[in-house]
């Protein structure tokens, strides 16, 4: 989770805006219920009356609750009214805070007159007996009434606070009737004044909602984004040997799945994680303030809550941690068998493959299922925890208010608040089963983005600006990170401008693999390679290249037209320049045969053209790059040698000033190179022309007569160069 918030900094403030409007949000919520609470006490049990002074009382029923006041508070029951005819209207009406003072000092009195009035004849003759005998006198006297008011508050004790209010309640609303008082008005503005309240404040909570849920997914979608452009920059700069630690469906499972899992959890984490806590504390606050004696109610629906979850998270953890690996397989077999669909037909491998692919696709979704499964049994065994303890409340508190303890809108309100308490701490155990899962995520993400690129930049790289294109490999050998052996040893040559050098060799003797050291896919284990005298290792990575011009052995074409394939070395190359490149790649005929011509779209992969002509248009890319090195990779083996033999002629004239290295697996093509050098198991054992490795090279001597017959290597001899031959052994001029 930690992890996830780092990258949430840059975007502090909008998280702080968003806790603010959580908060707004939470406080509406709960405050509803309470609303809830008065709208079933006072506006349907009470009628809409709110307090037990009545606002208007008749003449001799003010006289009467006098009756029972000390003189100190006789004098203040005179004060808070107003006398209209016969009737007394309340003046303090309009201060809620000395209302409620003026019903708990006078509730008792209220609450004994009203007792008075319900007594029949002989129950007030039996009580007039009664103190007669106690106090020795006739009558009632205001001593007889207080000594009957402090009993009755003595009783009064052992009767619920909820109770006393509600008989007074009852009193006031039964006199506000007598008095003229229309209390079915009342009634109705208490409604809609209540009703108006919770309707304004739910509209505040819907705005607050929508407002969280568009910052919440806008920040999810700038994380996402973000990790996206981290994740694409860091392996722009991966060389081959980091990507040959990464699978590339592994790469893009980081990079979609992997990258959606933490996006979708921040979002989460901000509308959820952050709001249930404040929730949580709110309604226990909320419900400490209810004084109904019943949270250990919540405490145990809590313990449930925390159990059920500890157990599902028991289950299903492992099953987390498993499913990216297995999305990682399902991408890795995808891939495989789309890429390789010609292959898979013409060796009938299909109902193979389907099987293999069907394999891979029922492993994951047997863990997605358990997965489901388990996270589907949370939600109606928590609805079953729910009700049983809102059944457990309602048995609770009906005691209680058949006590007069507690109101049935208090009861209603501490269900409400204990079913958010519940409902928080289930967000937060749901957002706490899939943070493991985003963990997993962000740990994949991470390791690709702390990955330690091996070549890199020093950090005073020198900028090759003006280059001559003097390459010289001084006893160069190179290892693949983690082989035991040496893949090149002790490589000594110079390539110099305006001359071709040639390397040729049985396959897997490492031709590929020293041209990519040239522009530093690999860095050497030991010697150096330098260009004009300087070590590469000293240049800068972008610098080196801009001067190389590669092309591979496996042509590779990008989504687009020919026209933006063909600049893809140099974007602001012109149409003659582009034509030019075509003509010297002899790509210009099928080019001009297409009804676009250089605007034909290419698709991905280049796989709407075919072999040759891929070759030829990654020739003719590099040929618009116009660099000081030309650096062919195996790159004519897909042409006949018609089209190999044109295509060379032409590219003689444009080369002419520059370093030219050619990998080639037929003699042909390099018959006429100024230097060819003979690799075998990774060492040269051959240096220098054609004719020269014929008469010295026993390895080119062998190559030469498996492709060529004698009359052609009798032509290719008597029409070669006359460069020094170099003797294989010593690489001496002989």
């Amino acid at each position: 989770m930690f992890k996830i918030f780092r990258y949430m900094k840059d975007q502090w403030y909008l998280i702080l805006l968003v806790i603010v409007l959580l908060i707004v949000q939470a406080q509406c919520e709960l405050s509803l219920p309470d609303y809830t609470s008065q709208i079933i006490d006072t506006g349907i049990q009470n009628q809409g009356m709110k307090h037990g002074v009545p606002p208007l009382i008749r003449e001799e029923e003010h006289e009467s609750i006098s009756r029972f006041l000390t003189t100190e508070e006789a004098a203040e029951w005179d004060e808070i009214y107003d006398k209209q005819g016969n009737i007394y209207r309340l003046n303090i009406a309009e201060d809620e805070t000395l209302w409620e003072e003026a019903d708990a000092r006078f509730q008792t009195a209220i609450i004994m007159n009203s007792n008075m009035k319900k007594m029949s004849e002989a129950d007030v003759q039996e009580l007039l007996k009664e103190q007669t005998q106690n106090m020795g006198t006739e009558g009632f006297t205001n001593d007889s009434i207080l000594e009957m008011r402090n009993q009755m508050e003595e009783k009064m004790e052992s009767v619920g606070d909820s109770m006393l209010h509600s008989m007074a309640v009852a009193y006031a609303v039964e006199e506000y009737q007598a008095a003229g008082g229309d209390i079915h008005q009342m009634q109705k503005n208490y409604l809609l004044t209540v009703g108006g309240q919770m309707l304004g404040i739910t509209l505040i909570m819907v705005i607050t909602a929508i407002l969280v849920s568009f910052l919440a997914s806008r920040i999810g979608a700038k994380i996402g984004m973000d990790l996206r452009n981290k994740v694409f920059q860091k392996v722009v700069t991966f060389t081959n040997r980091e990507m040959d630690q990464f699978s590339t469906a592994s790469l893009i499972t980081r990079s979609t799945n992997d990258i959606q899992q933490v996006q979708m959890v921040s979002t989460m984490l901000l509308r959820m994680f952050i709001y249930a806590p404040i929730m949580g504390i709110g309604g226990v606050l909320h419900v400490l303030n209810t004084d109904s004696g019943m949270e250990w109610i919540i405490v145990l629906a809590v313990a449930l809550i925390l159990a059920l979850v500890l157990v599902l998270m028991k289950i299903a953890m492992p099953k987390f941690q498993q499913m990216q690996k297995k999305i990682d397989n399902l991408n890795l077999v995808s891939r495989e068998i789309l890429t390789g669909i010609p292959v898979i037909r013409a060796f009938v491998r299909e109902k193979t493959e389907e099987e293999r692919f069907e394999d891979a696709n029922k492993d994951l979704t047997k863990t997605m299922l358990f997965t489901n499964r388990v996270m589907t049994f949370m939600m109606p065994t928590m609805m079953l925890i729910m009700n049983v303890i809102s059944v457990l409340i309602v048995w609770v508190a009906s005691n209680q208010i058949d006590a007069g303890h507690l109101q049935v809108g208090v009861m209603t309100a501490f269900i409400t608040y204990t079913m958010l308490i519940v409902m928080s701490f289930l967000m937060i155990c749901m957002i706490s089963i899939m943070l493991p899962r985003a963990g997993v995520a962000v740990d994949r993400i991470e390791e690709v983005l702390n990955t330690e690129v091996l070549v890199k930049d020093e950090p005073d790289a020198e900028v090759l600006e003006e280059c001559k294109g003097v390459i010289e490999f001084h006893h160069v050998n190179f290892r693949y990170p983690g082989a035991e052996a040496d893949v090149l040893e002790d490589i000594d040559f110079i390539a110099k401008p305006g001359e071709t050098t040639a390397i040729i060799g049985s396959t897997g003797c490492g031709k590929s693999t020293l041209i990519q050291l040239i522009p530093r896919f690999y860095d050497v284990t030991e010697g150096s390679i330098t260009i004009d005298g300087k070590d590469i290792r000293s240049l800068t990575q972008e610098s080196l290249r801009q001067q190389i011009g590669l092309v591979p052995q496996k042509g590779v074409l990008f989504s687009g037209t020919i026209a933006t394939n063909l600049r893809f070395g140099k974007e602001d190359a012109s149409m003659e320049e582009i034509k030019e490149a075509a003509d010297i790649a002899q790509a210009i005929d099928f080019i001009e045969e297409k009804t676009s011509g250089f605007e034909s779209s290419i698709a991905q992969g280049g796989t709407n053209v075919s072999g040759g002509q891929k070759q030829r248009l990654s020739i003719a890319r590099a040929i618009v790059k116009q660099p000081r090195i030309y650096i062919f990779d195996d790159s004519f083996s897909a042409l006949d040698f018609k089209t190999d033999v044109a295509l060379r002629k032409a590219l003689e004239k444009r080369v002419k000033d520059s370093t030219v290295l050619i990998v080639a697996q037929r003699i042909s093509t390099i018959l006429h190179a100024d230097q060819i050098l003979v690799l075998d198991e990774g060492r040269i054992v051959g240096k220098g022309t054609h004719e020269s490795l014929m008469k010295n090279c026993e390895v080119y001597q062998q190559i030469a007569k498996s492709q060529l017959s004698e009359t052609e290597l009798h032509k290719g001899f008597s029409n070669g160069n006359t460069a020094s031959t170099v003797d294989a052994g010593t690489g001496k001029e002989a």
